[in-house]
């Protein structure tokens, strides 16, 4: 009985320990619960943006077609239009993280949104004006904007959550970018796409009226698709306007004391990033904005045709992200990333040496295993730079500018050699930088 009253009251002071555990418990986990209710809004709010500026961005391929048809371009000076829109990401990559610090990243989001839809609604005129230098400068207003958007866009997705599933909730995000580049060449591209195709001697023979008219049409044909773009924009941006988007604050367990550049450029895996960005970025503009004059070059298809299989190219992209994002449950984010890179190296080898269908099938696999690379890449590289996140964040979209650098030298080896699969050793160069920074660019930060 002693034994019994003694222990009596242990049992309920466990009891109660065990249920004020239960009860913090439940509170905690209430909690947690809605913090995620609170943010599910905002988080789809801005997946949004990853679709729309995917979507714009899969429209240059057939743009570059388009508009060297409709202006009588080279390789090399249709390969502006990669240039206009990536020199804008490194001109503008600064000033966005600037104000992502600064203000925010909804305040950086508001004013890329603005820049987007004012960009595509300038298409309009730029068609009326029948001057290629006007387009350019269309395109360098929406990459200004999208500048804005993918620096606040993707440090926001990979913060807002745990730190450990930070690649797979971007890789998850970026598939809607993927899907982006499915739409855009598959319903918009028969839209700008006229099938109509003159060769040098048969627009020369045109009376200067036909002439006139038939750059005209073609022109005009993009006008639609860009103002409709860029209504919708500006809608997204009111909704993004008077939604509540928490600004998540970065850990700065790891970073002690101001931000800075030359504090976030200690980081070797932030060093790596920079370079293996730049590079991704000229491979995917490359096989891309390529794809088409491969297409009907290699194998002999028609433009139409082409565009067709560009949409399946980019379906292969957003099955590679949800595929990605699958597979990173299981594989380690940077040893699938080895793996991708070993493979598009073969595969670009392929692209160059093979001919026929072959080549167009191989170009869709490349988009395949490109698809995990940018935001792989993107969260490898500001891993662990707590509060000069942003920052880190700014200089890897600075990196972008490979998009703009990288094309042009492809245009150049096509051009002088005659043949654009020559050129397509620009994107092999590429996959093996990738590859290096694959192998090296996890290392543990270093001062």
């Amino acid at each position: 009985m002693a034994l019994n009253s003694q222990l009596g009251p242990q049992k309920s002071a466990v009891n109660i320990d065990l249920q004020e555990s239960k009860f913090s418990c439940d509170k905690k986990g209430n909690e947690d619960s809605t913090e995620s209710k609170k943010w599910l809004f905002p988080f789809m709010l801005v997946t949004s943006l990853f679709f729309f500026w995917g979507f714009v961005h899969n429209l240059d391929p057939i743009l570059i077609p388009h508009l060297r048809k409709a202006f009588n371009l080279t390789d090399l000076e249709s390969s502006l239009v990669d240039s206009a829109v990536f020199i804008a990401y490194f001109a503008m990559a600064l000033p966005a993280g600037f104000v992502a610090r600064k203000y925010g990243y909804k305040t950086g989001i508001l004013i890329g949104l603005v820049l987007f839809g004012i960009g595509s609604i300038l298409f309009v005129p730029a068609a009326n004006s029948l001057q290629y230098v006007y387009f350019l400068g269309a395109l360098f207003i929406i990459a200004c904007g999208l500048t804005f958007l993918e620096t606040a866009a993707n440090p926001y997705v990979t913060v807002l959550g745990p730190p450990e599933t930070a690649t797979k909730r971007l890789n998850f995000a970026q598939s809607f970018n993927g899907l982006a580049a499915f739409i855009a060449p598959t319903f918009v591209g028969p839209m700008i796409l006229s099938g109509k195709n003159y060769t040098e001697a048969e627009m020369a023979s045109m009376s200067s009226v036909d002439l006139q008219a038939y750059l005209a049409s073609e022109a005009a044909s993009v006008k639609m698709p860009y103002l409709v773009l860029g209504l919708i924009i500006f809608v997204v941006t009111i909704l993004v306007y008077f939604t509540r988007m928490p600004d998540v604050k970065e850990d700065d367990s790891e970073g002690a004391g101001e931000s800075s550049f030359s504090s976030a450029l200690k980081s070797m895996k932030l060093r790596w990033g920079i370079v293996a960005q730049f590079f991704y970025v000229g491979a995917q503009v490359c096989v891309g904005s390529f794809f088409i004059k491969m297409a009907t070059t290699a194998a002999g298809i028609e433009e139409g045709a082409a565009a067709k299989y560009l949409g399946f190219f980019g379906l292969a992209f957003m099955l590679g992200r949800f595929a990605g994002t699958f597979l990173m449950q299981y594989i380690q984010p940077r040893k699938l990333l080895i793996i991708y890179a070993m493979i598009n190296i073969f595969l670009t080898i392929l692209a160059i040496t093979g001919t026929g269908m072959v080549v167009v099938y191989t170009l869709i696999a490349i988009a395949f295993f490109m698809s995990i690379m940018f935001p792989t890449i993107f969260s490898m590289g500001i891993d662990g730079l707590g509060n000069n996140t942003k920052i880190g964040s700014s200089l890897i979209v600075m990196s972008i500018v490979g998009g703009a650098l990288l094309p042009p030298v492809l245009g150049l080896i096509s051009d002088a050699t005659g043949s654009i699969q020559m050129g397509y050793l620009v994107p092999l160069v590429c996959f093996s930088v990738i590859l290096l920074f694959a192998f090296n660019g996890h290392k543990a930060n270093k001062a």
